[in-house]
Formats: structure tokens, C-alpha cells, sequence
């Protein structure tokens, strides 16, 4: 456990140090910001830009439209950051060799995979967190909650989305040792998610239904018993990511 604690505790100074907490964190800052003021401002906005002597009816901002402009950033930029970010997380430990002295110590190899997961999660979940917060308070400062159904449910399954993805990028950083491999891993699986999601009686069992499902949940029109079988399937998804780098991790040479 104090191997445990001391390492995670390196990989987050290590973060802080280069910066990839604090881009992080300001990305999703900023997401939370500008979530509802786009949403705000958009009717206006469109209209403004428009030809003389045309003019475009906008229905109303509500608070959907500022949950709906968190979904479609979190969803897209946001995971894509997400990921980018860590890319190199296993990958550059293999590349610059920095493992050996620590392993050769006496250091469990699996404490090194539970210890990156924890850091990594950590700076997800707060950036995360971050981006939630602003966006709640500017969207109930501006409209109420009317018609908002299943938000904790739909923000916990992007959230958990996000975790998969670290188990990808760390899983395709040892199986590859670089981090062209790990983004093309994480990626590819990604690509394979969303050419299920054309098939609807996939959807329960498509980690995917987690990152492009959110508004119909919102909004009524998803299945919630879909949502939490795909929520399901992505923990699974997550645990097996991790036990596979766990077991690829003890027999790979450093």
C-alpha cells in the first residue's frame, strides 16, 4: 500500500509539473463556461448572421440546449483531450526506461498499472467535476431544470466512458510501448464502437450508447434500463483492460 500511495503520488507531481493537469483541468474549465452562454447566445447569434431580409425562427433556450452543447464537447473534444493527454501514460515509460530502477527495487508490477489508473482518474474525474459544477450553476442561474430527466445517470455514463478510455490508452501503451500505439488503439476500438451503434439491439451492450446517447436520456426518449446494461458492460470493459495490462505488463520485458 505505501508502494502504492508513493507512486501514485509521484505520477500526479509529474502531471502537475508538466502541465497536463493543469491543461486538462482549464479545457474543461473553459467547456463549462462555454456550454450554457453558447447556448444563450446561439438564437441570437444565428440571426445576426444572417442575409439581409431573411429571417430563421429559433425556438427558445432552455436548459437542454446548455446540457445538450456539455454532451456534444465532453463527448467529442473532451474524451479526444482526454485521451491525447494520457496517450503516453505506460507508453513513455517504455520509451525513456524509467521503470527499471523502480522494478528492479521491488515494486510490484501490477502497483504500477493500479497506480497510473488512480492518477489518471483523479485528473479526469476533478476536470470532470469542474465542468459540471460551472455548467450547472450558469444553467440554473439562467433557466430551470423543467425537462431535464436522468441527469446524474447520463453524466455518470460519459464520466464512465472517459475511465474506459484510460484503460484503453494504458492497456495499448504495453501492448505497443508507444504513443502512436496507444492512440491508435484506443481509437480503433473506438471506430469498431461506433460502427455497432448503427445496429439499435446493440445498443444496450455498446459502451459507445454512454458518450452519444446522453440527450435522448435527458430528454425521455432513451431507455433507461439500455443506458445502465451499457453502463455495465463498460465497467466490465474497464476491469478487462486492466487485468489484461496487468498480465501482458508481468511477462513484458522492460
Amino acid at each position: 500500500m505505501n508502494a502504492f500511495i508513493a507512486f501514485t503520488k509521484k505520477e500526479m507531481m509529474e502531471s502537475v509539473r508538466t502541465y497536463k493537469f493543469y491543461i486538462l483541468a482549464t479545457v474543461f474549465l473553459l467547456f463549462g463556461f462555454m456550454n450554457p452562454i453558447i447556448a444563450k447566445i446561439m438564437p441570437d447569434l444565428l440571426s445576426s448572421l444572417m442575409p439581409d431580409g431573411m429571417t430563421i425562427t429559433l425556438s427558445t433556450p432552455t436548459a437542454i440546449d446548455a446540457w445538450a452543447q456539455f454532451f456534444k464537447n465532453g463527448s467529442q473534444m473532451g474524451i479526444l483531450i482526454l485521451v491525447v493527454m494520457f496517450s503516453g501514460i505506460m507508453a513513455n515509460e517504455f520509451i525513456k526506461g524509467t521503470l527499471v530502477n523502480i522494478l528492479t527495487k521491488g515494486m510490484a508490477r501490477p502497483t504500477v498499472i493500479f497506480s497510473k489508473l488512480t492518477a489518471a482518474s483523479i485528473q479526469w474525474s476533478v476536470s470532470y467535476l469542474l465542468c459540471i459544477a460551472i455548467t450547472y450553476g450558469y444553467t440554473a442561474y439562467f433557466w430551470t431544470m423543467n425537462g431535464v430527466e436522468n441527469l446524474f445517470l447520463s453524466l455518470f455514463g460519459l464520466w464512465l466512458f472517459g475511465e474506459l478510455m484510460i484503460g484503453l490508452v494504458i492497456l495499448g501503451g504495453i501492448l505497443f510501448k508507444s504513443m502512436y500505439g496507444s492512440l491508435l488503439f484506443a481509437g480503433g476500438l473506438v471506430v469498431v464502437m461506433t460502427v455497432l451503434s448503427i445496429f439499435p439491439q446493440l445498443m444496450a451492450f455498446n459502451p459507445m450508447t454512454l458518450a452519444s446517447a446522453n440527450m435522448a436520456l435527458i430528454t425521455g426518449a432513451q431507455d433507461v434500463s439500455k443506458f445502465l446494461s451499457a453502463s455495465v458492460v463498460t465497467f466490465l470493459g474497464l476491469l478487462l483492460s486492466i487485468l489484461t495490462s496487468v498480465m501482458v505488463f508481468n511477462k513484458k520485458q522492460i
